[in-house]
């Protein structure tokens, strides 16, 4: 009886030892050499597999970097610091990215936006917008859902007051809310931006004022003041080309409903 138990115990053990012997002769034989400046690459990148830079994450994105099949100021939440390893590491000039944040382009808070409709379904900003457009009697502005602050991977988005309040001080710009949002109220903008429209409604005056009273009414008084011609009324909303704006703020100054606001993006002020 011992002599079995033994027997089986040897045999057992042969088993596990040929076993581990074959692993690890088809783990030389067959293994993948690691591309060094691949692992370097992903090193430097941030981890957060946001997709911002077109790829499903980070090591993806290495990958391709290292086989040289895409560009290297792709990642948007590294920012200039990434960019600059990158460039280290493949020997290349490479042009950082801007540093971009994420914005509302909506105040239509709970107080402001009049509702045509109590919605009371699936608990999703694209659901809510199938039926009618959504609850709102805008059909262009913030749902208030939260699909954004859900998908947020730093969670720099809560929902406040009816609409998304984004934190710019926490947001990396990867613009993952921006997809997302089923009216495209979300933007990506240069952090250091001092004025932002904060309205996406293109009603003609009146119906936009009787839908949210924050609205833009297309009166073009910003376009009439700005010294410069950044701001223009396109499709009855306010646009500013930011390439001719200096941040003069006397748009803001003389908009009517205040859908123009100064801002500080570095530290998530708007007034």
């Amino acid at each position: 009886m011992v002599i079995d138990i033994l027997i089986a115990l040897l045999v057992v053990s042969a088993v596990g030892v040929l076993a581990g012997v074959i692993l690890t002769l088809a783990s030389y034989f067959f293994s993948v050499p690691e591309d060094e400046t691949e692992k370097q690459l992903r090193e430097c990148l941030p981890g957060v597999n946001c997709g911002a830079c077109g790829y499903t994450g980070c090591d993806e994105y290495a990958k391709a970097l290292a086989e040289g099949k895409t560009e290297p100021n792709l990642c948007v939440p590294g920012s200039t610091d990434t960019a600059e390893k990158i460039s280290e590491i493949l020997g290349i000039e490479v042009e950082t990215p801007k540093d971009l944040v994420a914005t509302l382009k909506c105040n239509g808070t709970c107080e402001a936006a009049n509702k045509s409709a109590i919605y009371d379904g699936v608990n999703g900003c694209k659901a809510a917008s199938l039926i009618y457009g959504g609850p709102n009697q805008c059909k262009y502005g913030c749902v208030g859902c939260g699909d954004c602050a859900k998908i947020c991977p730093v969670d720099a988005i809560t929902i406040k007051d009816g609409i998304a309040n984004i934190d710019t001080r926490k947001c990396i710009g990867c613009g993952v809310c921006a997809k997302i949002c089923p009216k495209s109220v979300i933007e990506l903008v240069e952090q250091n931006r001092k004025t932002l429209v904060l309205c996406h409604n293109r009603e003609k005056g009146a119906v936009a004022r009787k839908a949210c009273k924050n609205a833009c009414i297309a009166c073009k008084k910003c376009e009439l003041n700005c010294p410069h011609g950044a701001i223009k009324v396109i499709d009855n909303l306010a646009v500013i080309d930011y390439g001719k704006c200096v941040d003069c703020g006397i748009c803001a100054e003389v908009c009517p409903t205040k859908c123009i606001h100064r801002v500080d993006l570095y530290t998530s002020v708007i007034n």
